[in-house]
């Protein structure tokens, strides 16, 4: 796969996990997910091994499908705003 490729799925996964965590109903959680994901993307950002970035690509995609699932889980049972929040 060529570089420019691999930076365009890369900053795809990226702005997706990102849309997908805004989505969690709790703002602990939330916010949690966003540095975890910021602080995940920025400790890869020097590699440059292809198959280590086509495999960090495949366990993002993972993480994003679990994100998903948590987010679905979360909106199942919705709770009060906390009051940072409001």
């Amino acid at each position: 796969m060529s570089n420019v490729a691999q930076k365009m799925k890369v900053l795809s996964l990226y702005k997706q996990m990102i849309r997908e965590s805004q989505k969690f109903s709790s703002y602990n959680y939330r916010m949690y997910a966003l540095r975890r994901i910021r602080d995940a993307f920025r400790d890869n950002k020097s590699l440059s091994d292809s198959a280590k970035i086509q495999s960090e690509l495949e366990y993002g995609q993972r993480n994003l499908d679990i994100i998903k699932r948590q987010v679905l889980v979360g909106q199942l049972f919705q709770t009060d705003k906390l009051v940072i929040e409001k």
